[in-house]
């Protein structure tokens, strides 16, 4: 099943909240444009990008909570993928960019405005299962755009294709 990318985002003064953009330049060490302030726990090869998906940010609104569009740090907002298909160890292509799924992005207090009482703890995946963002690492970089196509690749899909 095939997704798309409908939001970008980036804050050239690190943290929250992260500003819409029509692009991000992707490279292996996070998005130009978006500073990192803690990279004890957020950024490097390992956590270059953070994602997530519409699906988990409209259960939250529809329980009540602020979030909206970069309000918790999330480099791309993508949408119309299977829910659950995204794992740690899944690969994406997005755009001509291609992601490795790396972990869960733990949330921390710095993005408790986007929850009713400060909850953030209700995007963690420890406490319920794929809500939460992603971190990845990039295999290619490249520029993603709004509107570019998101696919999630076989593990057996050439490198040529991806």
């Amino acid at each position: 099943m095939d997704g798309v990318v409908i939001g970008l985002h980036v804050n050239p003064n690190g943290g929250v909240p992260k500003h819409p953009v029509e692009s991000i330049v992707v490279h292996s060490e996070g998005c130009v444009g978006d500073k990192q302030n803690d990279r004890k726990h957020h950024g490097g090869p390992l956590r270059a990008v953070c994602l997530l998906e519409r699906r988990v940010m409209e259960i939250l609104q529809s329980a009540g909570h602020p979030i909206h569009p970069g309000s918790t740090g999330e480099n791309i907002l993508l949408d119309g993928l299977g829910e659950g298909s995204m794992t740690i160890g899944s690969t994406l292509a997005v755009g001509r960019v291609v992601l490795l799924i790396t972990g869960d992005a733990p949330p921390c207090k710095t993005i408790q405005a986007s929850f009713t009482d400060g909850s953030f703890k209700q995007l963690s995946h420890k406490q319920t299962l794929g809500q939460t963002r992603w971190y990845a690492s990039v295999i290619q970089q490249g520029t993603v755009h709004l509107g570019d196509k998101v696919r999630l690749l076989s593990e057996d899909e050439p490198a040529g294709n991806r």
